[in-house]
């Protein structure tokens, strides 16, 4: 149960008053710029929410009652604050910051993972063309993100981002990839993940099948079980391993990251690291009120817990950005989708909400129409580049910012009409971030920004984002079903498998 403060604190914000978006502008002709927050080439605008000074006032209470400045201290200096796993989250330390032992050891690795892209990038151990990253979660959706995001310019490798255990993911990519000239990454945290290993072993076996004679001559490993990747058979100078305090949703920093630090070039992996800990320095150091990850905690818990959205969405106005939505789930949902807090007790309110969304302008002509006229409350969150990527006309990229900015406007304005169905009642909250270029240095803060804010956001909830222990039953049934047979399961389970695998139910 949480202490008397927070309850206490929690209920004052469910009490205050809730006045319209457009009041508010109107009440507070400040409000812009104290609801605009520039740092590291971001603009963060949390002024088309409902947080009203007073409601703010209430969060910075409500942030005190959690002991948020000793638990963000607590990150930093390398404490345990994964409470359930009794160890240290260090995704930071892999930035620069953090307790200086897990920095340098963090600086020793990368330097490690340097030293292996030299010598790729000199064809010391083949000339390789392909690069076929093998992983899941965290191991692979940081990664695919980081190339597909900053990899338009950059032809040193053709790169495939590889996760599902569907065959058909793989053959897609042996189909375009030469077998000699492909190096293969294994990402995996324990090297034991099911699905990982058995898109492994089957392309150790498609590269046997097209005459490569040492396939395992082609494989670098990522993970922080580096003696489990040389008991399955990866050289140990060709295994890059990272901390075990480095959760995998948390992990691309860390040689999680050296698909892209390989396909983008290490100045701008550097470049990306530093741009996160320019975010890191000022989540630590700001203000509350002057804090983006904090303020956008708070934007957060308000709509989930005082207001009972259920739902987040998140539409990136850049094609470029078109991961970020997948990649935000992970990190949110597996780190803050809990029902009890750091004590083991039960949650007396929501937690993470669910995370979604999509690519505008795609996403205003399949779901904006529930988010407009719907009845469901969906605070949005618009992610906008003001540098177009392209060289095309100019009006392509014009259009793209004009309709992000245009929702947002018309979520808040609506439109009233004497015909109901096409009246728009508005007062529908939005968020935006405006990136000046999206850039190695700007992405790195952009992510950075949404770590810190998960976890600012577990703390105002009083649960621990670093564990994911939901994750382990589905697998755990998985194992059971090869291992044990389908007898202890329902009819339903058994039916299914009867008929799909051919098992006796």
């Amino acid at each position: 149960m949480m202490q008397d403060g927070p309850t206490a604190t929690w209920d004052a914000l469910r009490t205050q008053p809730v006045p319209k978006l457009t009041e508010l502008f109107v009440a507070e002709p400040d409000r812009l710029s104290r609801m605009v927050i520039e740092e590291a080439g971001l603009r963060f605008d949390f002024c088309k929410t409902h947080l009203s000074a007073e409601m703010l006032a209430g969060f910075v209470a409500l942030a005190d009652a959690q002991g948020f400045g000793a638990r963000r201290d607590a990150l930093f200096a390398g404490d345990a604050v994964n409470v359930s796993e009794g160890r240290a989250a260090e995704h930071i330390a892999e930035r620069g910051q953090g307790a200086p032992d897990a920095v340098a050891a963090a600086r020793m690795l990368h330097a490690r993972m340097r030293g292996l892209i030299d010598a790729i990038e000199a064809e010391a151990i083949g000339p390789f063309r392909h690069i076929l990253h093998i992983g899941i979660g965290g191991s692979a959706l940081g990664p695919d993100l980081l190339i597909d995001a900053l990899g338009d310019d950059a032809d040193r490798y053709d790169v495939a981002v590889v996760s599902n255990v569907d065959g058909m993911a793989l053959e897609r990519v042996f189909r375009r990839f030469d077998a000699a000239a492909t190096l293969v990454v294994i990402a995996s945290k324990t090297f034991t993940t099911a699905e990982t290993m058995l898109n492994a072993e089957s392309t150790l076996a498609w590269l046997a099948e097209n005459g490569v004679a040492d396939p395992y001559g082609q494989v670098v490993a990522l993970t922080a079980a580096p003696d489990r990747a040389v008991e399955w058979g990866v050289d140990e100078t060709r295994i890059l391993p990272f901390a075990e305090s480095v959760g995998g949703r948390y992990s691309l920093w860390s040689s999680i990251g050296f698909p892209a630090a390989l396909a983008l070039g290490w100045d701008a992996f550097e470049t990306m690291l530093e741009g996160a800990a320019s975010m890191d320095r000022h989540f630590r150091l700001a203000a509350p009120l002057e804090n983006a990850p904090l303020m956008a905690a708070f934007v957060d818990c308000y709509y989930a817990v005082v207001r009972g959205a259920e739902t987040r969405a998140v539409f990136a106005y850049d094609e470029r950005l078109a991961l970020l939505p997948p990649y935000l789930q992970q990190l949110e949902m597996e780190s803050n989708g809990k029902r009890v807090g750091v004590d083991g007790a039960a949650l007396a309110m929501p937690s993470a909400p669910i995370t979604w969304g999509g690519v505008g302008t795609d996403a205003q002509h399949a779901v904006f129409q529930l988010l407009h006229q719907g009845t469901h409350l969906v605070p949005v969150e618009f992610v906008a580049v003001i540098e177009p990527g392209d060289a095309l006309d100019e009006a392509h990229h014009e259009a793209l910012l004009v309709n992000c900015f245009a929702q947002g406007a018309a979520l808040m304005a609506g439109q009233g009409n004497d015909d109901p169905q096409r009246a728009y009642p508005g007062d529908r909250p939005s968020t935006t971030i405006l990136i000046d270029r999206l850039d190695p240095a700007r992405l790195g803060a952009l992510l950075a920004f949404y770590e810190q804010r998960t976890f600012a956001n577990a703390v105002l909830l009083g649960i621990n984002p670093f564990d994911q222990w939901g994750v382990e039953l589905g697998k755990t049934i998985a194992r059971s079903i090869v291992e044990e047979g389908t007898g202890r399961f329902d009819a339903s389970t058994r039916a299914l498998m009867a008929r799909a695998l051919g098992t006796s139910s």
